[in-house]
This record gives structure tokens, sequence and C-alpha cells, in this order.
């Protein structure tokens, strides 16, 4: 690894930045004008959201199992078992569905989004497109972004309800409590304010996801090892990037609902 002055880090760092932030404001810009993509942006659905749904509902049943398990368990000591459906649902409502999506999402689709685009840059067919008078952020990123963003708000929700699906099941078969109570007691535990913020965190996790690994893919140089490389950092920042912006979205909730 070829050492930098400080200087020269702190450079790089600002031009990254500039051009993450211009890469997603001429694919925010594209949403207002034509040509609009639509067929190329159903694709995208297609692979992102429907390609994503097994991992995503595992990971939300399991989830919930595991949390309905670890609940019992701590709330047995003070007598209110009962109230395990209640920390069920407000733990996969509020925070770890949203998260564990778009981590899950993350892992499948950001390092995609991230080798194809570096794969079309290294072999030049990116500058082949521009040379036919195709903007490429236009054709590829901007269908990817309204994408990602579209269905990972509807796989959270299914993510949730696989969640409380599988505590339930866990709390019903294992734990020996009564199924309509642990359903009726999730329901009651939840406000408006619960549901808006598990809804709110996906449409930015979404919007990460899908700029974060177009960029790192349209930025790719040296090859087949740079494709690579594109790869792992384009993971690495979306999965740090969620879980930031899942900590602010979080204090901007309470600070909003006080809750």
């Amino acid at each position: 690894m070829k050492l930098v002055s400080p200087g020269a880090f702190a450079k790089n760092i600002v031009a990254s930045v500039q051009e993450y932030s211009l890469l997603s404001g001429r694919a925010i810009g594209n949403l207002f004008t034509n040509p609009r993509y639509i067929a190329d942006t159903f694709t995208q659905m297609d692979s992102i959201g429907v390609g994503s749904l097994p991992i995503v509902v595992l990971t939300g049943f399991f989830t919930g199992c595991v949390l309905a398990l670890q609940a019992a368990v701590s709330l047995k000591e003070f007598g209110a078992i009962n109230m395990t459906g209640k920390l069920v649902a407000l733990s996969m409502v509020k925070e770890l569905g949203p998260v564990l999506t778009g981590l899950m999402v993350s892992g499948r689709n950001a390092s995609g989004m991230a080798s194809e685009l570096g794969s079309m840059k290294v072999t030049e067919q990116i500058d082949a497109m521009r040379a036919l008078g195709t903007d490429p952020i236009r054709k590829l990123v901007t269908p990817r972004l309204v994408a990602t963003v579209f269905m990972l708000f509807f796989l959270t929700i299914i993510s949730d309800a696989c969640g409380t699906g599988g505590g339930a099941l866990v709390a019903v078969v294992l734990l020996r409590l009564n199924g309509p109570a642990f359903f009726h007691t999730a329901y009651m535990s939840l406000v408006g304010g619960d549901v808006v913020e598990g809804l709110v965190k996906p449409l930015f996790s979404g919007f990460i996801i899908a700029t974060i690994g177009c960029y790192y893919g349209l930025r790719t140089t040296g090859g087949t090892q740079g494709v690579g490389k594109a790869t792992t950092q384009a993971v690495v920042a979306s999965s740090v990037l969620i879980i930031l912006v899942d900590f602010l979205v979080t204090q901007l909730m309470i600070g909003i609902f006080g809750r």
C-alpha cells in the first residue's frame, strides 16, 4: 500500500465526497427529465427486490425467533414474560428489521452493482455508451436508485412481518405463551411514530446502497483486480453508512416523536 501525505489523503477524501455528491445529484435530477428508462427500472426491481426476498425472509424470521428467546429469558426474571410480543414487535419494526434488511441487501446488491458497472468500465462499455450519445448515469444509475429505494421499502415490511411471525412461533411452540395475546400485545405496543421510523430508514438505506454501489463501480480502474477492490469497498462503505444513518434517523425520530 502506497503511503501518501496527510494533505493528499484529505484532498482525496474531499474529492471522493464531491464526486459522490455530484453523481447522486445527477441521478436524482434525471428523475424529472426525459428519457426515463422504465424497462431497465423494472428489470432492476426484479433483480434487487425479488432476488433478495429469500435472504430477507430468512434473516427476518430467525432474527424474530432469537429475539423472542432472548427476551423471554430476561423478562421471566421480572415476571413479565407476557411482554415478549411487545419487545419483539418494537425491536423488529423500529430497528432490527430496517437495519438487517439494509445490510443484507447491501451485501447482495451493492456488491453486484459495483462489480457489474466496474466490469463495464474496465471493458470500456461505458465509454462506448457515451460515444453513442447515451448518458451512463441516466441509463445505469437512476434505474438502480429508483428500484433499490422502492423495493427496499417493501422488503423491510416483509422482514418485519416475518420477524414478528418467527417470534410468535417461538413464543407459542417453545415458551407456551398464548398466540392471540402475543399478537395483541405486539399490536398495542406500536404507535404511529414507531411505524414511521421503521419505514423511513429503508428509504435512506436504499439510496445509500444504490449510489454507493454505482459510485464505486463507475470509478473502477485496474482491470479485474480493480473490480474486486471496488466490490469490497462498496459493501464496506454502504454497510457503515447504513448504520451511521440509522443512528442519525433514530435520534431525529426520538426528538420528533419522543420515543
